[in-house]
This record gives structure tokens, C-alpha cells and sequence, in this order.
């Protein structure tokens, strides 16, 4: 068996029931170790990862694959959790949830996700998605006295458990219908002869699982009472990293086992991200606080994603990873400003809180400009490049009916991104912001330049992104 391709996951396993140990020995003031040890982990880990022998490699009776896409799509993920838990560094502190769990929770989120976008077979990636899933939903209860987390970790259980249950269906259909839960095997099976109804019927339910996931529309509904309810820098974490280790399932499942049935299932993707693009557009601009906000935004930008795997070719697949790339940077840094926006130890959630930000935190100001503007896709930011590559995607594919209605769409959507930026430099003062942690400045400022300067050293961002989408068409 060759299990060290699957050193990195091992590793972080270890490390998350160490550190669990180790918070349960100390009690009292072991947030601090614990947080600091598991961003070591998953600085560990991705350092692993990146080491790993290139190539593509199965291993565990080939239920688990390591290539370029996964290890693109690892890294990402290991990245969004860091940065995220960085966020919650002072906040979780300032708020009295200062309690080890937290970053060990994260910690088995990551290794949920990895195993998700490793998975070769139907019940690894089963096993992958619901240890994410586990560990997602008591991150958003985090906040156990507030009403509003226990209410958003409840629904996202329920409607998680719901999502589970289609996939489940799905999978069990793929299997009767195939003779086997292999991605190889599926595979063959479609390539045998004309798709049986069954199996179509099975690819529909899997993609509905997936689709709550990634949150597209129509399974959508959770997402903006999540966001609001859970804890500032767990949305933050809900935003990016499990959006990006979805999205990277979504395609490794379609373009994978589903490949021969495309023309199946182009069809359900181009509506999805067609629903998801007008909701998210639409349905942002009435919202007066910026956490449901940012959750109609993440849905737009799901739909903008979906273009680029609807093309269902290697230059789709490889504008959905840079747009998933570059979603994650400007998104964490949104979030940043977000969780900055504190007045008198008070944490404001509001749109009117950003009222004159521009005079009282100016470089805050700056840095929520720049990614208001980048996700609006205004050029040179790094958001309008990764639009540009999903819908030139879209348009050589021959779906540029699709192109166009992204277009319209992220034209509706640049009201409500350019509305925040006028509430921050046109409107009256809503009074000094607090003191920023040093930690949550260098993620604001690091997110801030790679948007901002994206255009002046892409190459490696696209460069990784070509060889992973090489690897999933190729492998």
C-alpha cells in the first residue's frame, strides 16, 4: 500500500489529536498554544504537500490520487485556512471565545477538504466531505451563547445533512447503475454505450450535493443566515476555504468520472451558475448588513466559477482555478476590513458602519476599495482577470450566451461593491475605528497587494493553474 502519498494528511491528523491533547492537558490559557501550533501544522502541511513527488499516484486500493490539481487545489485550501485563523486570532479573544477547540476544528476541516479534492472513488470522497462538513458545522455554533450562531450551526446541520442524503442517493444510483463507485470504473461505464437513465438521474443528485457545497442556487438558502449568524472570522473561513475545496470536487467529479456524459450534464451546470449569477446580483443590493451581503456576493461569484467549468474543456477548468484563486485572496482580505471594523470594543456588522472610513482608518479604507473594486471585475485588479479567463473560456467553448449574462450580471453586482466604497469616502463619519492587532494588518495588507498587483507577476498563479487542469484532463 502506498500510503506516503498521503504523508500530508497523515501529518496534519497527527498533529490536530496532538494539539487537541495538548489543549485538553493545559485548560485554562491554551488558545494562544493552540492556535500558533496549528498554524505551524498547516504551515507543515502545505510544505509536505508541495514536496510531494510529482506526477500522478493512487494509492489505498486507488480511492485516494495525488496530481497536480490536487496539489494546486491542497494548497489553496491550506492557505485559506491559515489566513483565516489568523482573523481570529484577537477577535475570538476580544469576544470570550478564546477556547482551544476552534483551531483544532479547523485543523480537521483542512484534512476533511484534502481528502475531498484526493478522492478517487465516490466513498472516499463521501468520507472526505462529511469530516469538512462535521467540523464546519460546530465552527458555526462556536458562539454557543448567541442565539444568532446557534441558530446558523443548527440549519447548516439540517440543510447540510439534507445535501448529504441527495448525494448519497446520487452515489447509490451511480453504483447500481455502473457496478461500481470507482471514478475509473464510472468512467468506463459511460463510455460503454449511450448513458443509461439511472445514471443520469445518479450524476443529477451528485451534482445537486455538490451544488449546496459550493453554494449555487437553488440550494442556496442557507448560505446568507449562516454567514450573518456564525462568528466573523468562522464566515470568513466558510467564504473560502470549503468554497474552494468544493469547487475543486465539482470539477474533479465532472470532468472525471462524468466526462462522457457532458453533454448531460453542461446543461444543469449552465443553469445553476445562470441562477447563481442573477441571485447573487440581484438579491445583494437590499442588504443593510455586509455579512449577508458577502453571502449574496460569494453565490454571484460561484455562478462566475460555474462559466468556467460549463466549458467542460482544459481552458475552463483552468479559469475556475484562477478565479477560485483569486476569489480567495480578495475574499479573505473583504473579510479583514470586516473583522477590523470595530468601534468602543464593539464589532459593527453594518453597511452605514463603514460610513467615513476614509478619514478616520484610511488605509482600511484603501484596502476595502481595492477589493470592492477588484470583485466588481474593474481592470487592472486581479478580480477582472479572473473573469476574463472564465468567460473567454465560455466564449471558445461556444456558450457565449453564458459569457454575456456574466457580463450583465457583474455589472448589476458593481452597484453594491461601488456603494460601499461611496458610504466609506462620501458619507459622514461614523466615529474612530479601534486599535488593529498586528496580525489581522499583515493579512489586510497582503491580501491588499496580491489583488492590487496581481497583473504585474501572474505567471505563477497561471502557470500552476494550467499544469493542474493538464493533470485532471490528462489523468
Amino acid at each position: 500500500m502506498n500510503w506516503t502519498i498521503a504523508l500530508p494528511e497523515i501529518v496534519l491528523a497527527l498533529c490536530a489529536m496532538a494539539i487537541l491533547m495538548i489543549g485538553v492537558f493545559l485548560r485554562r490559557n491554551a488558545w494562544s498554544t493552540s492556535a500558533m501550533l496549528s498554524l505551524a501544522a498547516l504551515l507543515v502541511t502545505a510544505v509536505l504537500v508541495l514536496a510531494g513527488e510529482g506526477g500522478r499516484a493512487t494509492g489505498f486500493s486507488g480511492l485516494f490520487v495525488v496530481d497536480a490539481f490536487a496539489v494546486f487545489a491542497k494548497v489553496l485550501v491550506l492557505a485559506a485556512a491559515g489566513l483565516s485563523l489568523f482573523l481570529a486570532l484577537d477577535w475570538h479573544r476580544r469576544e470570550g471565545l478564546a477556547r482551544f477547540e476552534y483551531p483544532v476544528l479547523v485543523l480537521f476541516a483542512a484534512l476533511g477538504m484534502m481528502m475531498m479534492v484526493s478522492a478517487n472513488d465516490l466513498m472516499s470522497l463521501y468520507v472526505g466531505l462529511e469530516l469538512a462538513s462535521l467540523s464546519l458545522y460546530v465552527t458555526a455554533a462556536f458562539a454557543r451563547d448567541d442565539l444568532r450562531s446557534t441558530e446558523a450551526g443548527l440549519k447548516y446541520f439540517t440543510l447540510g445533512a439534507l445535501a448529504s442524503g441527495l448525494l448519497l442517493y446520487g452515489a447509490s444510483l451511480a453504483y447500481g447503475y455502473a457496478g461500481t463507485t470507482r471514478f475509473d470504473g464510472i468512467a468506463e461505464a459511460l463510455q460503454a454505450g449511450p448513458p443509461s437513465m439511472g445514471l443520469i438521474v445518479g450524476l443529477s443528485f451528485i451534482a445537486a450535493g455538490l451544488a449546496f457545497k459550493v453554494s449555487a442556487v437553488p440550494f442556496h438558502m442557507w448560505t446568507p443566515d449562516v454567514y450573518e449568524g456564525a462568528p466573523t472570522p468562522v464566515t470568513a473561513l466558510f467564504s473560502v476555504a470549503p468554497k474552494a475545496a468544493a469547487i475543486a470536487l465539482f470539477l474533479r467529479v465532472m470532468t472525471g468520472p462524468f466526462a462522457p456524459a457532458l453533454a448531460q450534464w453542461q446543461q444543469i451546470i449552465v443553469l445553476i451558475s445562470i441562477a447563481s449569477m442573477l441571485v447573487g446580483a440581484f438579491a445583494a443590493i437590499a442588504q443593510s448588513n455586509i455579512k449577508r451581503l458577502m453571502a449574496y456576493s460569494s453565490i454571484g461569484h460561484v455562478g462566475y466559477a460555474l462559466i468556467g467549468l460549463a466549458a467542460g474543456d482544459e481552458a475552463g477548468i483552468r479559469g475556475v482555478l484562477v478565479y477560485t484563486a483569486i476569489y480567495v485572496v480578495m475574499n479573505l482580505g473583504a473579510f479583514g476590513c470586516i473583522v477590523a471594523l470595530r468601534r468602543d470594543g464593539v464589532a459593527r456588522e453594518r453597511v452605514e458602519d463603514f460610513a467615513g472610513l476614509a478619514r478616520s482608518a484610511p488605509l482600511l479604507a484603501l484596502a476595502m476599495a481595492v477589493f470592492m473594486f477588484s470583485m466588481a471585475g474593474i481592470p487592472p485588479l486581479a478580480g477582472f482577470f479572473g473573469k476574463l479567463y472564465v468567460f473567454v473560456a465560455a466564449v471558445n467553448a461556444g456558450l457565449w450566451p453564458l459569457a454575456v449574462i456574466g457580463v450583465l450580471a457583474s455589472v448589476v453586482s458593481a452597484f453594491y461593491y461601488l456603494r460601499i466604497v461611496k458610504v466609506m469616502y462620501f458619507d459622514a463619519s461614523e466615529g474612530a475605528v479601534d486599535p488593529r492587532p498586528l496580525a489581522l494588518s499583515l493579512v489586510v495588507a497582503a491580501t491588499g497587494a496580491a489583488t492590487a498587483l496581481f497583473a504585474v507577476l501572474p505567471g505563477p498563479l497561471l502557470g500552476a493553474a494550467a499544469a493542474a487542469a493538464r493533470s485532471l484532463v490528462g489523468g
